[in-house]
C-alpha cells in the first residue's frame, strides 16, 4: 500500500487546503463538532483498532468535502473517475449528483416531513444546520479491511432549534424543537483504491429514523405556505 495520506490519519486535513474552492469562499469551521465528539461518542478505538481510525478520518474530510468543495477536482479523498455514491441499493451516482443536490437531499426520500424535490442544497443544509448546529459522526464497528471496508456508524446531534421545511406535498413542515438527542445509525461499505482514496461508498439506513426522532415528543405543524 501507499504511505498513508494525511486525510486518513487527521480528521480535518482537508481544511487545511487553502488552495482549494470553497463554497463559502473559505473552509468552514468544525471546532464545535469535533468538541461534541470528543464528549459524546460511545467508542474509543484502541490502537490495534486502526482501521476503525482511518476509515472515521476518510469519511470525515470526505464529508467536508462533499458538503464545502463545488468542484469534484479539489476533492482529495475519492478517486474521480471512478467514485459512486448510493443508497439502500439505489443507484450508484457521480460526486457531481450530490454537488448539485446537496449531501441531505442525496440520501433522504420524499415523506411527509421532508422532500428532495422541494429543498435544493442551501436550504437543506440550512434546515438541519439550524435544527442541530452540530451533527458528529463516529465508526462504531469495522468489519472487514481494505480494499472493501464494511463497518457500522453512528450520526447525532441534539435538536437545538425548530425543525422547519418543506414535505413532498410542497407544504411547510414544523416540528418545535424538543432539545433531545437525536441519533441515527447504518451500514456504509466504502470500497478505496492502493491510496486510501475512495472509489464507491455503498450506504443502508432507515432514511426516516430521524424525523421520528424529531416529532417523537412533539406536534408536526403543517403550514398554509408552500414553495
Amino acid at each position: 500500500m501507499s504511505a498513508v495520506p494525511d486525510f486518513a490519519l487527521d480528521p480535518n486535513a482537508v481544511l487545511q487546503d487553502t488552495d482549494a474552492a470553497w463554497r463559502h469562499g473559505a473552509p468552514p469551521g468544525y471546532s464545535n463538532t469535533r468538541k461534541v465528539f470528543e464528549e459524546s461518542k460511545q467508542t474509543n478505538h484502541e490502537s490495534g483498532s486502526l482501521e476503525a481510525i482511518v476509515i472515521a478520518n476518510i469519511v470525515k474530510n470526505w464529508e467536508i468535502e462533499a458538503s464545502f468543495k463545488p468542484s469534484v477536482s479539489d476533492w482529495r479523498t475519492v478517486d474521480p473517475e471512478k467514485y459512486s455514491f448510493s443508497m439502500n441499493g439505489g443507484e450508484p451516482r457521480p460526486a457531481e449528483h450530490m454537488l448539485k443536490v446537496g449531501t441531505y437531499n442525496a440520501i433522504l426520500t420524499e415523506s411527509n416531513f421532508y422532500s428532495p424535490a422541494n429543498n435544493d442544497f442551501e436550504s437543506s443544509h440550512k434546515t438541519f444546520k439550524r435544527m442541530m448546529p452540530t451533527f458528529a459522526w463516529e465508526v462504531l464497528e469495522v468489519y472487514s479491511g481494505p480494499p472493501k471496508v464494511a463497518f457500522k456508524w453512528r450520526h447525532w446531534g441534539v435538536m437545538k432549534n425548530d425543525y422547519v421545511g418543506y414535505n413532498e406535498k410542497k407544504q411547510k413542515v414544523r416540528v418545535k424543537a424538543h432539545g433531545g438527542l437525536i441519533d441515527i445509525q447504518g451500514v456504509t461499505v466504502a470500497t478505496v483504491n492502493d491510496g486510501l482514496k475512495v472509489e464507491k461508498l455503498e450506504t443502508w439506513f432507515d432514511p426516516l429514523a430521524m424525523f421520528k426522532q424529531v416529532s417523537k415528543d412533539s406536534d408536526v405543524i403543517v403550514e398554509e405556505d408552500s414553495v
